[in-house]
């Protein structure tokens, strides 16, 4: 899945990118089905803005340069190969033994790296710059470990961070663990790290269980400075980053900051939104200068949409091409394609498979489906296209329909280029339309139609054009 990069991340001068693959390598701790989702789905496969959370983690990793990543995944890891594919490397935690438990999982797969990003599967908001700098603090500094915090003026739920006199940190106590005075402290642990291996591996397995039975990551803070080894730090000004995603409250909460980070992103990029707190945009769009997206309009899936173009109010787009200049009306345009200059709506459907050439006019309570328009062709209103192939500059007449399904199977029809199809025309598929023909109003075409005739009548005839004199006789 390729994502937009996000216009509010420059790599940083010393970007660790062009390391060798030995350098740096990640962890991306995604075991945790998390109960209080109270879903069947696991926590991290749940979608922030059109993709999997999981997903926007990978990406911030990728984005800095690393491509060795480990995913720690539960027994039934099926849904997370469903969503992955083969773009990562997978180590399996068959019992839910702690954050460091699950970490050391990942050693058979990542024991050669020098390096290791940790991160979690559900917190979507962090950004590659904070990634950026949190490996290159730890190289610079030769920490063993280096740890992303942030300052909280609500810190509950989350590790404090605890420094000497001289401000290094000696601990990050997690809060059930925290007496008064800890728990005034509010620079909290944000949950990313970077460790030195092989120490962190030979450390995971020296770690004292929690009372629960559990092995924690914070503990090898604690560990390293208890050794009198450098543990260093990077603050995050954006505590939004370190949001972790536990419920579905905290679900949308995360929605709404990455949604409001893509429309800022597009607005920059010279978009134009009058009203953002109705307009949803997914991660995987792509949108053209120029182009106004109006009131309630949401844009979803695999969608591009081009310059110049209106599109809303009350619009959706799914998983669709849009060219320049175009204009979508309180319409609905799915798995399809519209060329430049196409307007459609309102109350219109363009249903999967179609593709709608450049110049079409596409007016009011119409739907296509599986079916590709010709340049320039006009379909105003109360119209129906399913299975059909129209060529350029037809007519479509006010409520004309191919009756494309006989009940058992679809079937095509074919209108040639300059026909004129009557207003309730009705085409029952299999049937081709000529070149220049056209069919009277209500006719009902069952058999095909010759280039430049045209047909009437139920069922559709030939229409026979008597001269002056044989009208007199009559």
């Amino acid at each position: 899945m390729t994502l937009f990069k996000f216009l509010w991340y420059t790599p940083c001068e010393l970007s660790i990118k062009g390391k060798s693959p030995q350098d740096y390598a990640a962890v991306v701790l995604a075991a945790g089905m998390g109960a209080r989702m109270n879903s069947s789905t696991p926590k991290s496969l749940h979608r922030v803005c059109g993709i999997e959370m999981l997903l926007h983690v990978i990406d911030a990793i990728q984005d800095i340069g690393i491509g060795r990543i480990a995913v720690v995944v539960p027994q039934d890891s099926h849904p997370f190969r469903s969503a992955l594919g083969d773009s990562v490397l997978y180590a399996t935690q068959a019992e839910p033994l702690g954050t460091g438990h699950a970490l050391l999982q990942a050693r058979s797969v990542l024991d050669d790296a020098r390096n290791i990003l940790v991160l979690y599967g559900d917190t979507p908001l962090i950004l590659p710059a904070t990634l950026d700098r949190l490996a290159l603090r730890h190289s610079s500094t030769g920490a063993h470990a280096t740890v992303v915090t942030s300052h909280s003026a609500e810190p509950q739920g989350m590790g404090r961070v605890v420094r000497d006199g001289g401000g290094e940190i000696t601990a990050i106590i997690e809060e059930r663990d925290a007496d008064a005075d800890t728990l005034a402290i509010c620079e909290v642990n944000s949950g990313f790290y970077c460790f030195r291996a092989p120490w962190v591996w030979q450390n995971l397995e020296r770690l004292t269980p929690a009372p629960n039975g559990e092995l924690l990551l914070t503990d090898l803070i604690r560990a390293a400075t208890s050794s009198g080894l450098k543990v260093s730090s990077i603050t995050s000004d954006d505590h939004e980053e370190s949001m972790g995603v536990n419920n579905r409250i905290q679900l949308a909460k995360a929605d709404a900051v990455m949604r409001r980070r893509i429309l800022e992103h597009w607005m920059l990029n010279g978009v134009t939104m009058p009203d953002t707190s109705s307009v949803y945009i997914d991660r995987t769009v792509a949108l053209g200068k120029d182009t106004t997206i109006l009131p309630n309009t949401h844009i979803l899936g695999q969608t591009t949409v081009g310059a110049a173009c209106t599109i809303g109010p009350n619009a959706i787009i799914e998983n669709s091409t849009i060219g320049d200049e175009c204009e979508v009306i309180s319409s609905v345009i799915r798995d399809s394609t519209l060329d430049s200059s196409v307007d459609v709506g309102p109350f219109s459907h363009i249903r999967d498979g179609s593709h709608i050439e450049s110049g079409v006019h596409i007016g009011t309570s119409a739907e296509v489906k599986n079916s590709r328009l010709g340049r320039g062709t006009k379909m105003g209103h109360f119209s129906y296209m399913g299975d059909a192939t129209l060529g350029s500059d037809v007519n479509i007449g006010a409520g004309a329909i191919t009756c494309n399904f006989d009940g058992v199977s679809k079937h095509e029809t074919v209108i040639g280029k300059d026909a004129f199809i009557g207003s309730d025309t009705m085409l029952v598929a299999p049937v081709a339309i000529g070149e220049g023909a056209a069919t009277g109003a209500g006719a009902v075409v069952t058999k095909d139609v010759p280039a430049g005739s045209t047909v009437v009548g139920v069922p559709a005839r030939n229409r026979v054009v008597q001269s002056e004199e044989e009208d007199r006789d009559t």
